[in-house]
Formats: C-alpha cells, structure tokens, sequence
C-alpha cells in the first residue's frame, strides 16, 4: 500500500468513504503490530491521545512522500470505523513501511 494522494481536510475530520482504501484488512496485518509493542504502536498511541508534537523527527523511506503519509495515517487514525485495535495496528504497520524506523526510536526515547 502506497500513501494515498489528495488527502483532504474533510477526509481527515469525517474519514473516508472506504477505510479499505486506507487501512490494511486486520487479517494481513503481522501480529507484532496487533500486539501492540512496537515503537510504531507506541507513537500511534502517542499520537491519538495527545496529537503528534513534532512530526518533523519522522524521516520517510526513500520514494514515500511525509506529506502525503502522514495524511493518510491520519484519515486511518480519526475515521469512526474500524475498532480501535485495526486502527492501531494498521496505523503502526503504516508507519513501519512508511517511516525509517531509528527516528521514531530516538523520539520516543525523549518523550518518557
């Protein structure tokens, strides 16, 4: 899955027609991510509840846009559907594909 283009605002504040488009199906997300402790799970977390503070520590993969990224595991994180836990895996499996991994390490680690 590749970030999606032309993220709105109104995709972000009332989520989209098809989560499909946005969200992996639960089934193919690696377990690592439905369990919850990956550094991808933790900023997710941190994210949801508290907003993303400095999303300038993120540094994409080469060939991904951050812009167009992070929009879409917005529009993943605050649509009404799917439950909480699909929310959070599939935003966390984003992020893993999505985001080198060592920035969201370093991040984390001056946050606690």
């Amino acid at each position: 899955m590749k970030p999606k283009t032309g993220v709105t605002g109104l995709d972000v504040a009332f989520g989209p027609k098809d989560i499909k488009e946005y969200l992996p199906e639960y089934e193919k997300v690696p377990e690592k991510f439905k369990e919850g402790q990956t550094p991808q799970n933790k900023l997710f977390s941190k994210w949801f509840f508290a907003g993303l503070p400095n999303g300038d520590m993120l540094v994409a993969k080469p060939g991904i846009s951050k812009r167009e990224a992070l929009a879409h595991i917005k529009v993943g994180m605050s649509s009404f559907e799917p439950k909480h836990e699909h929310k959070e895996a599939g935003c966390a499996y984003l992020l893993s594909e999505w985001f080198e991994e060592g920035p969201i390490e370093e991040f984390l680690k001056g946050e606690k």
